[in-house]
């Protein structure tokens, strides 16, 4: 790479960040990084009537809460700046009149009813119609008009935008980083329009222009994108710049049947498709922060789809990821979004917590939950580590150990079934045993009440199914004595004698 690495993430502030756009972000970011290079943030922002308030901090939250900011951005290391569109408008006029001048633009009066009639005719004669090199010299624009005209009609304030035009006869070869070699015929491209009169540069133009001045080297955007390519590139030849090198990223599809990922099928199927939870008079979107996921669960999950190491390796810190990337190794081919793998990158960064920070966290959502949470630090500390082995959030902590917190209202059904005639009377020797422990430890509960059962030949079946319902409601939860030391003698009993009276 010649040139120093310089790579941009630049969405419209029109609305929440997609996870879709995330993974673009943050394979942007990786490439930068690997490369010792610069990853910034580029508000674009030309198209006003699509403008969201709040989309643009939310974006910006976003990178930061996955771990992923930009080195440069509006207010930060503004080397380049503005870095918002909608400030740098007094940039794109020259660059427009350059085209116009040097030929490889024009001016186009037509009027959007006039276009809406050809569209239709050709229509009607089941044919497409396309503002390229086969009409436009038959249009109302500055190839078919004098110069003087057009001056005067620009002067009377008369409406118009600048096309670009698209050379005739030529095969484009273009390399894509990930897609390998493409070609293009100029004879099926259109002539994009590139400003409009009200002073507002399209994306095509605004684009390649801040590209260049901020001197972007390599353009890692989604596939979508795609079809673009020609006309940047040939932008680039006709400014007579050195175009960057393109490298377009497969969608990311639906968990079932296909298309693209979108916000409908994370509703239907009761996912996140956000980073961060999205307010709207319509309603609330969920967001991967909010639902209980860890920033490097989620970069690590996006990270994988659409690329690989070559290893079977699936959990990758941010660091290894860096090392690792390369864009050589993205594919081609979508890659499905699935649900439950995510959970599981969640689930394993969930073990890897200490359980002190998760007991800091579980005891802010008990307190929210029930209002106040019994146990010490210490306790809740050792509780998690009892239970987080089958929890993929911490916010699901709580209905693994409810029992520990609140005493049972009411008792499986299926369990209840080794409730025997036997059973209250049972309960009633095994209250009175853990009355008379001294010492109540975990172990030392075990030891007495094994020791018991096995001098009065009662079977553990018998005792253990039973006593496990009553404590926990369920048969359910980590190591019975240990739940017993942990809620204690006194509620112990409480609990026993409340299922003798209840089942």
């Amino acid at each position: 790479m010649s040139k120093p690495v310089r790579v941009r993430f630049a969405p419209s502030p029109t609305g929440a960040l997609h996870i879709g756009g995330v993974r673009t972000a943050l394979f942007n970011y990786l490439f930068a990084k690997k490369n010792n290079g610069t990853f910034y943030l580029r508000i674009e922002d030309t198209d006003q009537t699509r403008f969201v308030p709040g989309a643009e901090a939310y974006i910006m939250e976003a990178l930061e809460w996955l771990g992923i900011a930009p080195d440069e951005t509006i207010g930060k290391n503004e080397k380049f700046g503005p870095y918002k569109q909608s400030e740098r408008k007094e940039i794109y006029k020259q660059y427009a009149d350059q085209l116009i001048n040097s030929g490889w633009a024009y001016y186009a009066f037509d009027t959007a009813e006039a276009l809406d009639t050809l569209r239709k005719e050709k229509e009607a004669n089941k044919e497409t119609f396309i503002y390229n090199h086969t009409i436009r010299e038959q249009l109302d624009n500055s190839l078919t008009v004098s110069k003087e005209k057009v001056e005067e009609r620009i002067a009377n304030g008369e409406n118009y935008v600048i096309r670009f035009k698209t050379p005739t006869n030529e095969i484009l070869e273009l390399k894509d980083i990930i897609r390998g070699d493409i070609k293009f015929d100029t004879n099926l491209l259109d002539d994009k329009v590139l400003f409009k009169s009200d002073g507002i540069p399209t994306y095509h133009l605004a684009n390649i222009v801040d590209d260049h001045l901020m001197e972007t080297s390599h353009v890692i955007r989604g596939e979508e994108w795609l079809p673009s390519m020609p006309l940047h590139v040939l932008l680039y030849k006709a400014f007579d710049w050195d175009a960057p090198e393109f490298a377009h990223l497969p969608l990311i599809l639906k968990p079932i049947g296909n298309g693209k990922l979108s916000k409908r099928d994370g509703d239907k199927l009761g996912f996140p498709v956000f980073p961060l939870e999205w307010k709207t008079e319509e309603g609330t979107s969920m967001g991967y922060r909010e639902n209980g996921y860890f920033p490097e669960a989620v970069i690590n999950f996006l990270a994988l789809l659409g690329w690989n190491d070559g290893t079977e390796q699936e959990l990758f810190s941010l660091e290894e990821l860096i090392a690792k990337f390369d864009l050589n190794r993205v594919n081609k081919s979508g890659a499905k979004f699935d649900p439950e793998k995510n959970k599981w990158f969640n689930h394993q960064y969930l073990q890897k917590e200490t359980d002190e920070s998760l007991a800091e966290a579980f005891e802010k959502d008990i307190i929210a939950r029930i209002g106040k949470c019994n146990f010490s630090f210490v306790e809740m500390t050792r509780i998690v580590g009892m239970i987080k082995e089958r929890a993929n959030f911490v916010t699901e902590l709580y209905d693994l150990a409810d029992y520990f917190f609140v005493a049972p209202t009411s008792y499986d059904e299926k369990a209840a079934k080794n409730w025997k005639e036997e059973t209250p009377e049972l309960m009633k020797r095994v209250s009175t045993e853990l009355n008379a422990i001294a010492d109540f430890t975990s172990v030392n509960i075990e030891t007495l009440l094994k020791e018991w059962m096995t001098t009065n030949e009662i079977g553990m079946g018998k005792v253990m199914q039973p006593l496990r319902l009553s404590l926990v409601g369920a048969l359910k939860g980590p190591h019975l004595f240990d739940i017993i030391e942990m809620i204690g003698k006194e509620e112990s009993i409480k609990r026993i004698e409340k299922a003798i009276v209840t089942l």
